[in-house]
C-alpha cells in the first residue's frame, strides 16, 4: 500500500512539473539592418506553431517588409513580395489559409502580431497565414490610454500603462489583432527599418528583405 502511494506521488509530481515547464520558442528575423530576436507566446499556440512551421520550411527567406509606417509598425510576410518589381503594391498574398484569432496581448513596442483582413468580411478577426508585423509605435500618455479604454471598452492595469508610457506601442490595435510574440533583442534594428524612405504606398524605396530562422 505504501509503495502504491509513493508511486502515485511520483507520477503526480512528474505531471505537475511537465505542465509548468513549457518550452519557450525563439525566432530570429534577419535583415540587412541586423537581426531581431523574438519570443513566441505559448498562450497563442496556433500562431506559434504556424510561425515555427513556416520558419522551418524557409517560407520567409527573401520576403520583404513591404509596408512600413514609422511610429506604427513594420509589416511583411507576403509571399508575393519575393522578387517583386519596384513599385508593385503588395500585401494581398498568403499561404492559402487563415488562422483562428487568439487575441489578448497588448501591442507594446516590439510586439510580434499577425496581420489580417479588416472589416465586415472578417468578423471573427482571423489572421493571415503568413503576414505579420512588428509594432514600432510611440510613447503613450494616461490621456491617450483613457481614450482607447473608453473607445474599446477595455481596461489597462498599472503595469500595462507604465509600459505603454515608457517604451510605447500602438494601443489602437488592441483587441483587434493577435499578438503572438515579442522582441527580446533588436529594438535598434526595428528603429532602423521603421526609418527607411518609402513610396506613397508605404513600401520601402529600397527592398528590406528578411530571413526567419528558429533560434535557441
Amino acid at each position: 500500500m505504501k509503495y502504491k502511494i509513493f508511486t502515485l506521488l511520483i507520477i503526480a509530481t512528474s505531471l505537475l512539473t511537465s505542465c509548468s515547464s513549457e518550452t519557450v520558442h525563439y525566432v530570429n528575423i534577419e535583415t540587412d539592418f541586423g537581426t531581431m530576436k523574438a519570443e513566441l507566446y505559448n498562450s497563442t499556440p496556433k500562431h506559434r506553431d504556424n510561425f515555427l512551421k513556416l520558419a522551418r520550411e524557409g517560407f520567409y527567406d527573401d520576403l520583404l517588409f513591404h509596408r512600413i509606417i514609422q511610429g506604427f509598425m513594420v509589416q511583411g510576410g507576403d509571399p508575393e513580395s519575393k522578387g517583386a518589381a519596384e513599385g508593385v503594391r503588395l500585401g494581398t498574398g498568403g499561404p492559402g489559409y487563415l488562422i483562428d484569432a487568439e487575441i489578448g496581448a497588448p501591442h507594446f513596442k516590439g510586439a510580434l502580431a499577425a496581420a489580417r483582413t479588416g472589416g465586415a468580411s472578417n468578423p471573427e478577426k482571423k489572421s493571415s497565414g503568413s503576414q505579420f508585423y512588428v509594432v514600432h509605435g510611440s510613447k503613450q500618455t494616461d490621456q491617450s490610454l483613457d481614450g482607447i479604454q473608453s473607445m474599446k471598452n477595455i481596461t489597462y492595469n498599472e503595469s500595462q500603462r507604465e509600459k505603454y508610457k515608457s517604451i510605447g506601442g500602438t494601443p489602437s490595435l488592441d483587441q483587434d489583432y493577435t499578438v503572438f510574440g515579442e522582441l527580446v533583442e533588436g529594438f535598434d534594428v526595428l528603429d532602423k527599418i521603421a526609418a527607411v524612405q518609402k513610396d506613397g504606398s508605404d513600401r520601402p524605396l529600397k527592398d528590406v528583405k528578411m530571413k526567419v530562422t528558429i533560434s535557441n
